[in-house]
């Protein structure tokens, strides 16, 4: 009798399970069939080998530790990919990666620090999330709680911090000297450029609000979005041996944001997305572009039909550059059979952090080259159209 094993990865439960059902079916029908000869049949089912997932950790940019906080933790016995992605993403704000991430960076107008984060559980697709989160420095671990004592997927501002307070998280400042010292400069000696308004008055491109709607176009050219470390949101995806994955997401948000402002990483399909049936994705950018195209999502839908993860990430982002020439990011993307790839857009190379079984439990800080499409000035661009 010839049992089929499909390749593809499979969770160690789950095949246990399918082991313990082909068993009893191929006892049942032997022992109609064959009788005393059923027994050889079981023993052959059970030698067959256990088919078992690689354990990987991939998240957005340099950021290798972490990426090592997370493995270590999966690694600790009673720890699953949620634990993972919040010890990893926990990392990265309590050692405010680049600048973007937790507390202490991206002061908004008004020189505040405001933060988002989400997790996603790759297995019934439940997600929590915060946004424009105010004085809770650990904004992944909220997103957490929001994940696992709510009904809901997304709390936002002052009530959010509300909501932190009652499950446990201290309240303190988001700000330091460096934060003011980068706010100050901005308002007083660049009179507040670059900033985000368009079609106001006074114009934005020469003075400080406050803003009034202008009957009158002014608007400006984007500043560049990656110019000033505004890309670096860390963005992570998580696969176990057992098959489960998770994502999650963590960043303090544009620099200079008009307050209020929330970003692609607390949105489900922008920041990040995950189904541990196909796949998951992060990514990172100018979240202002991304969460009207849902990059994660596209990325993981593009595995589902059939694509590597590399050219899902460049099917993600293609739609993105089709709207948008000037954009600005990257998407990685992890398969649910651990292969992993990236794609990216308006920067010359995109570094991401992957850490395996491949690689023995230790970092890798890997790289892409990026897309750049080349767009005419606008007077090009007007008179390339013709009467």
């Amino acid at each position: 009798m010839l049992v089929g094993i499909t390749t593809t990865c499979v969770g160690t439960q789950d095949y246990l399970a399918w082991h313990a059902v082909v068993t009893a079916s191929v006892y049942e029908r032997h022992h109609e069939v064959y009788g005393q000869n059923t027994m050889i049949v079981v023993l052959l089912v059970f030698l067959l080998p256990l088919s078992t997932c690689k354990q990987v950790v991939i998240n957005t940019w340099h950021f290798s530790q972490a990426a090592q906080k997370a493995w270590d933790r999966l690694q600790e016995a009673g720890s699953d990919v949620i634990d993972a992605v919040e010890a990893g993403c926990t990392k990265c704000e309590q050692d405010q990666c680049d600048g973007t991430v937790g507390y202490g960076g991206s002061p908004d107008e008004n020189g505040e620090t405001t933060l988002d984060a989400m997790i996603m559980d790759g297995q019934d697709l439940n997600v929590g999330a915060v946004a424009a989160l105010r004085g809770i420095k650990n904004a992944v671990g909220v997103a957490r709680a929001v994940l696992e004592h709510t009904q809901h997927s997304l709390l936002a501002g002052e009530l959010a911090a509300e909501f932190a307070v009652q499950m446990g998280f201290t309240k303190e400042t988001l700000e330091t000297p460096q934060s003011h010292e980068k706010w100050e400069k901005w308002k007083e000696e660049r009179a507040c450029q670059p900033n985000f308004w368009t079609d106001v008055t006074p114009d934005p491109t020469k003075t400080c609000g406050p803003y009034h709607p202008s009957k009158e176009e002014n608007g400006h050219e984007s500043h560049g979005f990656g110019a000033s470390g505004n890309h670096d949101t860390i963005g992570m995806v998580v696969l176990d041996h057992d098959g489960r994955m998770a994502a999650g997401t963590s960043t303090n948000g544009a620099v200079h944001k008009i307050p209020g402002r929330v970003g692609d990483s607390p949105i489900v399909g922008a920041g990040a997305y995950v189904d541990a049936s196909v796949g998951g994705a992060a990514a990172t950018g100018d979240g202002d572009i991304m969460m009207r195209l849902l990059p994660s999502f596209r990325a993981v839908q593009a595995m589902q039909s059939g694509l590597p993860p590399a050219l899902a990430a460049q099917e993600a982002i293609t739609p993105i550059i089709k709207h948008y020439p000037k954009f600005i990011g990257a998407v990685v993307a992890l398969s649910k059979d651990g292969t992993f790839g990236a794609a990216c857009h308006g920067i010359p190379k995109f570094e991401f952090s992957v850490v395996s079984d491949e690689t023995d439990g230790k970092v890798v800080v890997a790289s892409v080259p990026c897309q750049i499409t080349e767009v005419p000035p606008k007077s090009e661009a007007l008179n390339s159209r013709g009467p």
